[in-house]
């Protein structure tokens, strides 16, 4: 009886033992301001990126995946927290911009770090964090046992910081992507025998556009094209650390941007129009690859309406966390797993999607299936999302813009972004009952989150 409880402990013990080992590794990287077609494997005529190509040749590839706002700080808090960022605290621009001391995200949030955390995974930080800029909102105060990197863009700051204490002042710009992948690659080192989260939110391509020295002048694409095909090249030296520690295939790797190209840089985001701080599609859809080797099909295309707060809920699924159970209470999450979908084992989940401008914690937009509406039309014709179009888009869309008046109003505009993805076509006078149910279902969509939200939220058009 002894020998028999004897094997029965060590087969438990054994079995959990496999089980912490069949624990997949995840690392998460978001470049910044990159736009939808500044890969190769997005079909740039000119930046070289073939290990990103590999990557996505290798795993899924999605072409309507959308970042968590149109600017760094609200997108962030998105993506890390599986949520509308208006639920977090935020209510205008960026850390640092617009938004005042201490006006980061709420510490009541709970974040992706704090998730996989409580699983036992290591959690580390190597890069841009523009979130919070106090000692209760940044990173090791929201999960990340480990933080080195920027508390804020790499053009309001020069301290360089490793769990909170400042180790370079100043840093040099042009080092960034190297630094954080050296450090990254130092984290994956030292919790290779364990299961790890690893996020790596590059600087790179925001402004100032510094190419490091080692690729100035290599991009056919000028100083853009160099800085990032910098970060290709370093996703490469971090991958092939990987296959080096035999993690590869344990490991899952995320590549995504935090919203559309800055309008002062050479990016593209065609066929789309927009741009950073817009919610034109050129301003939200942005490039995104999933790769898991031998778990993921390869080279697929995922054509489904996916948001960054969508990663929260589907990486925390592939690797076997309830996360539902662990975010119960506010704010509730808004990000959807698409795990099962990515199988083709269910239907893809997300069919509706509100989109923001970095300047306002009101929508600007809503999208639902191939539809989608402004509010008001000033949005999607005037200011800094305008600027980024074809000559062919430039001259359809004029039109509606000298028909606007400041003493008119200002009706809705709805577009076809399936057929129409320059958003230059208005269907609004074609389809009144589609303007009235999706601005009916924006309003439904906002009370919802009214209940929800750890701050008092307004309603479209009210």
């Amino acid at each position: 009886m002894k020998l028999f409880i004897s094997a029965v402990g060590f087969a438990m013990c054994f079995s959990s033992l496999v089980l912490a080992i069949e624990k997949p590794n995840v690392i998460l990287v978001m470049a910044d301001d990159l736009g939808y077609q500044d890969l190769g494997c997005y079909d740039h005529p000119e930046i070289k990126t073939p290990v990103l190509d590999k990557l996505a040749a290798g795993g899924v590839r999605f072409t309507d995946f959308h970042s968590g706002a149109t600017v760094c700080t609200p997108s962030r808090m998105a993506l890390l927290t599986g949520a509308y960022p208006t639920k977090l605290g935020w209510t205008q621009g960026v850390v640092g911009y617009k938004m005042g001391k201490h006006d980061g995200m709420s510490t009541k949030a709970l974040t992706i770090a704090e998730i996989f955390k409580s699983e036992g995974y290591a959690t580390g930080m190597s890069g841009k964090w523009h979130i919070g800029d106090q000692p209760d909102t940044d990173p090791n105060a929201q999960g990340f046992d480990s933080f080195y990197g920027l508390l804020m863009s790499n053009n309001q700051t020069k301290e360089l910081l490793r769990d909170g204490k400042v180790i370079e002042n100043p840093f040099e710009n042009r080092l960034l992507t190297e630094k954080f992948t050296t450090e990254a690659i130092r984290f994956v080192r030292k919790n290779k025998e364990n299961p790890f989260f690893l996020y790596i939110p590059h600087t790179a391509p925001h402004f100032p556009v510094e190419p490091h020295p080692d690729w100035k002048g290599k991009s056919s694409f000028g100083r853009y094209g160099d800085v990032v095909e910098e970060i290709d090249a370093r996703m490469g030296e971090l991958l092939g650390e990987l296959k080096k520690l035999g993690l590869e295939k344990k490991t899952i790797v995320v590549f995504c941007s935090d919203n559309g190209p800055n309008p002062r840089e050479k990016a593209n985001c065609l066929p789309y129009r927009g741009e950073k701080w817009s919610a034109l599609e050129g301003g939200t859809r942005v490039p995104c690859i999933i790769s898991w080797p031998d778990k993921l099909a390869a080279g697929k295309t995922y054509a489904g309406l996916t948001s960054a707060m969508d990663l929260l809920p589907t990486l925390s699924e592939a690797c076997g966390i309830d996360w539902q159970k662990k975010s119960k209470g506010q704010p509730k999450i808004d990000g959807l797993s698409i795990w099962q979908s990515l199988h083709g084992k269910a239907d893809h989940p997300r069919n509706e999607l509100l989109l923001w401008h970095g300047m306002e914690a009101e929508p600007q937009s809503i999208r639902v299936g191939e539809w989608k509406l402004f509010f008001d039309r000033r949005h999607a014709l005037e200011g800094l999302g305008a600027r980024r179009k074809t000559k062919q888009q430039a001259e359809k869309i004029m039109p509606y813009i000298d028909g606007l008046k400041k003493d008119q109003p200002n009706p809705p505009i709805l577009f076809n972004v399936a057929k129409d993805p320059g958003e230059t076509t208005d269907l609004n006078e074609k389809f009144p009952d589609k303007v009235k149910g999706l601005t009916e279902r924006a309003d439904q969509l906002m009370k919802q989150m009214r209940s929800h939200g750890i701050l008092p939220l307004s309603v479209p058009g009210k």
